[in-house]
């Protein structure tokens, strides 16, 4: 079983910036074996994703509505995978999920991953 706990998420104005946290537990976790990804679901909208880093971590992809605005990046030795998100803007508003996926399964897609965490939630002002 894998846990994951993300953090980091809060209110900002718009233009801000916020780094979200999504540290990884569990008795059979490695960064090795898992694919990694952040999503976001806003009020009444299908969850969507955001950004991946690949297991082998030479693959970071990211969702076009946040390319050169959020940074994904991972500390192995805290199995911890980061999200940093700046030039924030209102309609980024959500709530983010990290998720991890030990199959083949196209990073973009929800139903790809076999483990999520609670979410954090950031809420970006006008």
């Amino acid at each position: 079983q894998v846990q994951l706990v993300e953090s980091g998420g809060g209110l900002v104005q718009a233009g801000g910036s916020l780094r979200l946290s999504c540290a990884a537990s569990g008795l059979t976790f490695s960064f090795s074996s898992y694919d990694m990804g952040w999503f976001r679901q806003a009020p009444g909208k299908e969850r969507e994703f955001v950004a991946a880093i690949s297991r082998n971590g030479a693959g970071i992809y990211y969702a076009d509505s946040v390319k050169g605005r959020f940074t994904l990046s991972r500390d192995i030795a805290k199995n911890t995978v980061y999200l940093q998100t700046n030039s924030l803007k209102p309609e980024d508003t959500a709530i983010y999920y990290c998720a991890a996926k030990r199959s083949m399964g196209a990073f973009g897609y929800v139903n790809s991953y076999d483990y999520w965490g609670q979410g954090t939630q950031v809420t970006v002002s006008s």
